[in-house]
């Protein structure tokens, strides 16, 4: 029987997220689970019997989990090692709005219990590769799970771009940049631009100007098959690409950068504890005051059906109550 074993990474400038790690790491190995932690995070986590590895895609790889503790930032960091290694990220929000997080730190004791107990599922995450060129040639290459964003690097200057979907130009845009997001970051900087959200399930990639100048400047979403590509017109001042808010190349006028759906998905381990429409309403405090639902209408009729049975009464074809043993009106034999 093969060994078992979790590397968790933890945002370590947060005191309550190495507190939360070493709590994890002890009920892990008194599970028989082996644990490794990153090497430039072990000092902070301060647990004995736990293997360092060093920030590679080599400490994810033969991992039955990356189980990651903090934000969003925290997990997008961990992607970096899991998604080459092929192993599927499992995160706790201890941060803000922590959308990639499957559980909140109320559910840290039972998210641990379904890794040792193995009653979790994988879903695949589409991922963007992201492609630079310049005069012709490739000049950079990366890979984005939120977004790839082209932004002016130059606060008061706009960029001049011209975006194009499938080898046909679209239009062109005085703006502070465009974002191309997946359907899972449709909730991070899309959604701060104007973009729509995308349930994780759908697949699609969006294209969402930012403070354009133009009359055609909506939002778009295209179809997962598409190629993307964003370039800055030669007058246009230098600009920068951002992936994830973590990785950056530099983008000349002039520069072209093409975005397609990547081969290569991000494994998330999911247990199902709430439905995406309910994170929705959770995160942003969304009003849902006034809401009976299907659910709580089924309840209300089995109620009165069952108000009626004790009386004696049957319910007629056409919604009201009749006599036991009568016929609704018009129905006499």
């Amino acid at each position: 029987m093969s060994t078992r074993s979790v590397l968790v990474v933890a945002h370590t400038g947060r005191p309550e997220a190495v507190r939360s790690a070493q709590l994890v790491i002890q009920r892990l190995s008194e599970a028989g689970i082996d644990v490794r932690v990153l090497e430039d995070e072990a000092a902070d986590i301060g647990c004995s019997g736990v293997q360092s590895m060093p920030s590679t895609p080599a400490a994810a790889e033969d991992a039955e989990v990356v189980m990651v503790l903090g934000g969003d930032g925290t997990l997008l960091r961990a992607a970096d090692l899991a998604r080459p290694a092929g192993t599927p990220l499992l995160g706790v929000n201890l941060g803000h709005v922590g959308f990639l997080a499957e559980a909140e730190r109320e559910d840290l004791a039972a998210t641990v219990d379904r890794v040792v107990s193995h009653r979790y599922d994988v879903e695949e995450r589409m991922t963007i590769d992201v492609l630079v060129r310049r005069n012709g040639a490739v000049s950079g290459t990366t890979w984005a799970l939120n977004e790839a964003t082209v932004e002016k690097a130059e606060r008061e200057r706009m960029l001049e771009v011209v975006a194009e979907i499938d080898g046909r130009p679209l239009s062109q845009w005085g703006c502070d940049g465009v974002v191309c997001a997946t359907p899972t970051g449709s909730t991070a900087y899309a959604f701060s631009a104007g973009g729509p959200i995308v349930w994780p399930e759908v697949e699609a990639m969006l294209v969402v100007p930012i403070s354009a100048h133009a009359l055609f400047a909506r939002p778009l979403v295209v179809s997962p098959r598409s190629v993307v590509a964003i370039e800055l017109v030669p007058s246009t001042p230098r600009a920068v690409l951002w992936c994830d808010g973590r990785r950056t190349l530099d983008l000349p006028p002039g520069a072209r950068v093409e975005v397609r759906r990547s081969a290569d998905p991000l494994k998330l381990a999911r247990l199902h504890l709430t439905p995406f429409t309910d994170r929705l309403v959770t995160k942003f405090g969304l009003p849902v005051t006034g809401w009976r639902g299907r659910a709580r209408q089924a309840n209300a009729q089995n109620a009165q059906l069952d108000g009626q049975a004790a009386a004696g009464k049957t319910p007629s074809c056409d919604g009201f109550p009749s006599a036991a043993g009568e016929q609704p009106p018009g129905q006499e034999r």
